[in-house]
């Protein structure tokens, strides 16, 4: 047996008291996980000891906390793998942020999490009467939406979100991954509605900053924030929206910059998101961004020679690169799920190699 320290997070609403932090020894094999140590603590030691979970396989997200900094399923963390980022000895857990504390571990995803669910709509919205079997489905459409389908509502990208830090009305990743699920699938027949909704909400898809942090945080890999940027490619190329928060316009902008001048050239890109320095939209922006720019002026992070002339272009080699993606015929859409398809072309050259076998699957996105 070996002996871990468990430093936990405690807060006991009915004392009255302000959090703060207890250390419990636990006697488990390195092998065993997190949650284990706890359930021994609360076991042996205090029995108010407050944690959520329930199949301790790392299948039902219940036990979502912070170990040593960083979301985790407690019942898939390991002790031993724990401990090697343990502070001053600890292992330390705490709960998830970005949510109202109930008790030591549990947070309150009702108030957070799953009211945010609810705010996307999360059920199919077919069109006219149900068939009369079954709907059926194309595999490649189905493997599609297996990623967002993966979630098990853990919470754990939403407690790392750095975005619902600076505005908690922000939908969420967790929420808009959910969406994507709907969005991606050919039953719904309001892929229209549902990114019109997400796009004019000012704490919707364009709320997020691209921080990586859910992808990150994700147990299951469904990289929430990739699913957020799948749903605005969708709005902007397949439907056009132009929201009111001019995130399609700001985008837009930004991609034709680089394009532009290979790096960015950031003077251009506030009026560019408006239509141009002299477009009505783009005045009361640069008039209020009049500030920013005499500070930066006057801390030389910028001159007006740089502000006004453009003095990168793009170099061939990223000519060459936006080039070869506009002259794709169609958008690729990469997911983390792959297909194996045997193809009598793909057989041949594996013959030809002398590879045993006659045929061999091709792993490719299910999009290419």
């Amino acid at each position: 047996m070996a002996d871990y320290t468990l430093r936990l997070r405690r807060y006991l609403p009915e004392s009255g008291a302000a959090p703060y932090w207890e250390d419990f020894q636990v006697d488990l094999e390195g092998h065993r996980s997190v949650l284990d140590g706890i359930l021994q603590a609360k076991d042996r030691t205090d029995a108010s000891i407050g944690i959520r979970c329930s199949c301790r396989a790392a299948i039902c997200g219940s036990c979502g906390v912070r170990i040593n900094g960083k979301p985790n399923l407690a019942c898939h963390m390991h002790l031993d793998s724990a401990a090697e980022n343990a502070v001053d000895g600890a292992i330390v857990v705490e709960p998830m942020g970005n949510m109202p504390v109930i008790k030591d571990l549990i947070v309150d995803m009702d108030a957070v999490h799953w009211k945010k669910i609810q705010r996307v709509t999360p059920w199919l919205l077919p069109d006219g009467d149900p068939p009369e079997r079954e709907y059926v489905v194309p595999p490649e459409s189905m493997i599609d939406v297996t990623q967002t389908m993966a979630c098990i509502q853990c919470g754990a990208c939403v407690s790392d979100c750095l975005s619902m830090e600076v505005d908690p009305l922000f939908i969420g990743p967790a929420a808009l991954a959910k969406a994507y699920r709907f969005v991606g699938d050919p039953r719904d027949r309001q892929q229209y509605e549902r990114l019109k909704d997400l796009s004019e909400d000012p704490h919707g898809i364009y709320d997020c900053t691209h921080c990586f942090n859910c992808i990150e945080a994700c147990p299951k890999d469904v990289a929430p924030m990739s699913q957020i940027m799948r749903l605005r490619r969708i709005a902007s190329a397949d439907h056009e929206i132009e929201d009111r928060n001019n995130g399609h316009r700001h985008e837009k902008a930004f991609v034709e910059n680089i394009e532009r001048n290979g790096l960015l050239h950031e003077a251009d890109l506030l009026p560019d998101s408006y239509g141009g320095k002299f477009h009505p939209r783009a005045v009361p922006e640069l008039v209020d961004s009049l500030p920013v720019i005499l500070k930066a002026l006057q801390r030389r992070k910028v001159t007006p020679k740089k502000a006004l002339l453009h003095e990168h272009k793009a170099p061939p080699e990223v000519k060459r690169i936006f080039k070869h993606v506009h002259d794709k015929e169609e958008r690729f859409e990469l997911n983390l799920y792959v297909v194996g398809e045997e193809e009598h072309e793909h057989a041949e050259q594996a013959e030809h190699a002398g590879a045993a076998g006659s045929h061999l699957p091709e792993e490719r996105s299910p999009n290419q």
